[in-house]
This record gives C-alpha cells, structure tokens and sequence, in this order.
C-alpha cells in the first residue's frame, strides 16, 4: 500500500481514531529551497510503501516566513510513531536531505488529540483557509489544569470579540496539549493572512479579556507562524 497525496493539502482534523498527533519543524533556508524540500518529501514516501496503519496522515505546510517548513501527522498513538521511527525514518531523511543539503530539524513535540475545537459557523462547511497559523504557548510546567483554563481563557476572549461585533477571518481552532505538559498548540484555520495580521493589529484585543489570556499564570511565552498548507499524505486504499 503506497502513500497518496491529497488534492487539498490538508489534514482532517476531526479524523476519527487519531491517539496522538507529532508536530515538528524544520528550517531550510529559502522559498525555493522550501519547495524543493515539499517535492522531496513528496518522491520520498510515494516511492515506498505506507509504513505502518498507525500512521494516519503526513502534512506539510510551508512558511509565510519564507524559511520554515511545518509537519503535521497524525497517529492511532504514540507507540506508532516510536515503531515508525525505528524501521522507516532514517531511509526517507536521508532521500530527502540527499536531494535537498543542509535541512535544520528544530524541534518536535508529541501533543494529545485535539483537546478544543471551534468552527466558525459552527461547520465551516466548504471554506478553504488562506493561510494556517500556528500559535505555541509555553508554560513553566504542567501545573493542575494551567493549560486548560489558558484554552478556555481564550474561547472567553473570542467570545467576547463576537459579543462586541468584532469579526475576524478565523475559519477553525483546534487546540492539542503537549504530552509533556509545557505547551499547547493552536492550530487555526484563517481565510488569508492580511486577516490574520489585521485582527492582531485590532485595539480591541488590548481589552481585560485578552490581558488575561496574554499574563495567564505560568505562562513564560510563546510564537505565532503563519503557513499555507502544501501536502497530505495517507495510505492508498
């Protein structure tokens, strides 16, 4: 069974059975390097067999930045990636930093299962995001439930924003909690990235709500990436 790429390049992020999901970065220098590296990574697994059912889907999502690349895959759990990792992860690195030299690998993380979720409209039915941005909270440790109430602190704040009238182009959140417990992960949906830059640039996220959301207790920092979605992988039926 060989790896297939999907039209749409996305992950479905309300996939049923995903355990575990692995999200990872990598810096390769340039746009053109950044495409190369997508094309890479594309021959790489389409040239083999799917590795295991554990996987789920593979996706790849390049930077606004220009430099980086996003890896988004989905997993029934973490021993999946483990076995993955022992049997079929070297021999695609290594195709890949063949074809493209010099590919910094920054950094990964294991997070749970989406833990929230919001759709705008309540579906999302048919809307195709511009541009996925991608916001890490870091927290000094797991603390009770810290993580938890950031999330919800945070569905206060938009809540709030729609009660006051003030629309964004934000498509979807979903929210994973690292399995270490120092961080969570936003991935959002947005419809382009001017948007995105707009809404951040809105006074009204200066209010008492979103003060919350930014001093919450623990929290020592975090980053927002924008990316547009570039491939998806799964197994071939």
């Amino acid at each position: 069974m060989n790896a297939v790429a999907h039209p749409d390049a996305r992950p479905d992020l309300h996939r049923p059975g995903v355990g575990a999901v692995l999200v990872s970065t990598w810096r390769v220098g340039t746009p053109e390097r950044q495409r190369a590296a997508v094309e890479a990574i594309r021959t790489a697994w389409e040239r083999r067999e799917w590795p295991d059912l554990g996987l789920l889907s593979y996706s790849v999502h390049i930077g606004t930045d220009g430099d980086t690349l996003l890896h988004y895959s989905q997993w029934t759990g973490q021993s999946a990636y483990d076995d993955f990792v022992r049997a079929y992860r070297d021999d695609r690195n290594a195709e890949i930093d063949a074809a493209v030299p010099g590919i910094e690998r920054v950094e990964l993380r294991r997070y749970a299962p989406v833990h929230r979720s919001a759709v705008r409209g309540g579906t999302g039915a048919g809307e195709l995001p511009g541009v996925v941005v991608v916001v890490e909270a870091d927290f000094d440790g797991p603390g009770e439930g810290r993580r938890e109430a950031w999330v919800d602190a945070v569905f206060a704040a938009l809540d709030e924003d729609t009660a006051a009238g003030r629309v964004s182009g934000g498509i979807s959140g979903q929210f994973h909690l690292s399995v270490d417990g120092g961080r969570v992960l936003n991935y959002a949906e947005w419809e382009s990235e001017q948007a995105h830059k707009e809404w951040l640039a809105d006074d009204g996220r200066q209010g008492e709500m979103w003060q919350r959301v930014h001093h919450h207790p623990g929290l020592t920092g975090g980053r927002v990436r924008r990316y547009t979605p570039a491939l998806t992988l799964s197994a071939g039926v």
